[in-house]
């Protein structure tokens, strides 16, 4: 029998759509992965793979109030801030931010990465954002944070020994040191940091010493990544973490974003996370580039499941990959009302509520479909795409009217109305590149939100340029997120189907 052929390039990102900050680690022949998740429940998603090109979500760090509790004045794009994953001693260790009133660093431990997780140890003692974790030889455990500074700690208590301290500040004048990971390679420990900030002057840099509180020596040709000032395709890249491959080679993970549309560019999917080989010259490592279309790693792939487009809400509980804003009360949201369908039962008046009941999935390909069958007769709510709560369209249903509602800033406007039978009906969304000619204000897509008609055509109520869902218009740290919402009673949706769109 002749080998199975082994594709000689790998596509990145390797985990698309709004899944920034990821760290990573190896157990034996696994490698697991997380994100940050920001306001969104359940929080810090995980991922497995093989080859570390192809991942499979297994599961959520934080995943029941006890671990995550975000009120709802928790703003957008606050909430859960940039994990470290680490395996030591046999259990699975990860440390975050929980940036609102009340929150500050915690650590969760264990024994399998697809959970259950630990309820948090609190580090009142560890300030800052982007906590790190790193253990000696003698299992003296190191916090660093941004800034850089670093603490010992006692992970599984949360105490502190003695205050925390400067150890780098990164390169002279760039702002934002952040992101540290600290490493033992060989002779020396390595400091790697994110700075610049995470827009496109986003960097990787790098420094070693002979302990692993310092003192550190920059690396000479630091940032050892950035994509500031060029055309590639990829941007913003930074935020990185170092792993070893099966045959001993260094990879890096990494957040970067991909902008569309004229000028300035406007990045609607998030920041990604992608996939970049290491090298090693003269002590200090060497950033292969980050493309879109990336030589295969020199061991064999190994896809895992392909996740379904489309989801029936068959199950008794909603998959790992379904987020909702700031909570999930089950008497809210839940799979058991109705089998087979998923109910929203309104809490907030609106999509400008920060307690609306939402549940969606990250935006993954730049241009796509979303489609739901949904029943508003008790109730009022629909098919959204969103990016916080000041930008966002929608497309809902009432009994027997359906209309487009667009939230741009300040600006929330009815841009369109249609009546319908009585009855479900299905909502879509399609997302897809603007028309010809482009030019230096193109935007990067159009999102055009409507129904489908009894024999499958869909109707587009209203076309809207999505550059007012992007990061670049908005701001914050998030990306699209397609999902379902209950405005008003309760609406239930019998399934929701998510798919690229070629072009």
């Amino acid at each position: 029998m002749s080998p199975p052929h082994r594709p000689a390039r790998a596509v990145n990102p390797v985990i698309p759509g709004f899944h920034p900050d990821p760290s990573v680690c190896r157990v034996g022949a696994d490698y697991y992965l997380a994100c940050s998740s920001f306001e969104y429940f359940p929080g810090v998603p995980l991922f497995h793979s093989r080859d570390l090109v192809h991942w499979t979500q297994i599961g959520n760090a934080l995943d029941r109030p006890s671990q995550l509790s975000l009120p709802p004045d928790t703003p957008s794009s606050a909430g859960i801030y940039a994990p470290t994953l680490r395996h030591h001693d046999g259990l699975f260790w990860l440390i975050v931010t929980d940036v609102h009133e009340g929150g500050g660093n915690l650590v969760v431990t264990a024994t399998d990465p697809a959970g259950p997780w630990s309820d948090p140890v609190r580090l009142p003692g560890v300030p800052g954002i982007d906590p790190d974790l790193a253990w000696d030889e003698d299992g003296t455990c190191w916090c660093t944070v941004a800034g850089v500074a670093q603490v010992r700690i006692d992970p599984s208590t949360g105490e502190t020994y003695g205050p925390p301290h400067r150890v780098w500040s990164g390169t002279p004048g760039a702002k934002a040191p952040e992101a540290p990971h600290l490493y033992r390679i060989g002779d020396y420990w390595y400091l790697l940091i994110a700075e610049g900030g995470t827009e496109r002057g986003h960097g990787v840099s790098i420094a070693r010493g002979r302990t692993p509180n310092g003192p550190f020596e920059p690396c000479p040709a630091n940032p050892v990544l950035s994509h500031r000032g060029t055309d590639r395709p990829v941007q913003n890249t930074g935020h990185a973490d170092l792993v070893q491959g099966p045959d001993g080679s260094w990879w890096m993970v990494l957040l970067g974003v991909r902008p569309r549309g004229g000028t300035p560019g406007w990045h609607v999917l998030g920041r990604e996370t992608f996939l970049a080989p290491v090298t090693w010259v003269d002590g200090w490592p060497v950033v292969g580039e980050p493309a879109l279309d990336l030589p295969a790693p020199p061991w064999p792939l190994s896809p895992g499941p392909v996740a379904g487009q489309r989801d029936d809400f068959d199950l008794g509980a909603l998959r790992p990959c379904w987020i909702s804003l700031r909570d999930r009360p089950a008497e809210h949201c839940t799979t058991g009302e109705r089998p087979g369908w998923l109910t929203l039962r309104a809490r907030g008046g609106s999509l400008d509520e920060p307690d609306v009941i939402f549940t969606g999935r990250r935006q993954q390909h730049p241009s796509c479909r979303a489609r739901t069958l949904v029943d508003a007769a008790g109730g009022r709510g629909g098919l959204a795409v969103r990016l916080d709560e000041r930008h966002h369209y929608a497309i809902e249903a009432s009994d027997t009217q359906v209309r487009v509602i667009a939230r741009v800033g300040d600006l929330r406007t009815v841009v369109a109305t249609r009546s319908v039978a009585a009855g479900p009906l299905v909502l879509a969304v399609t997302v897809t590149e603007p028309p010809l000619p482009h030019g230096p204000r193109t935007g990067p897509d159009i999102v055009s939100l409507g129904v489908e008609e009894s024999d499958g055509t869909f109707t587009a109520l209203a076309a809207l340029d999505g550059r007012y869902l992007s990061t670049e218009v908005a701001g914050g740290f998030t990306g699209r997120v397609l999902g379902m919402y209950a405005a008003a009673g309760t609406v239930h949706f019998d399934w929701f189907d998510h798919a690229p769109l070629s072009g």
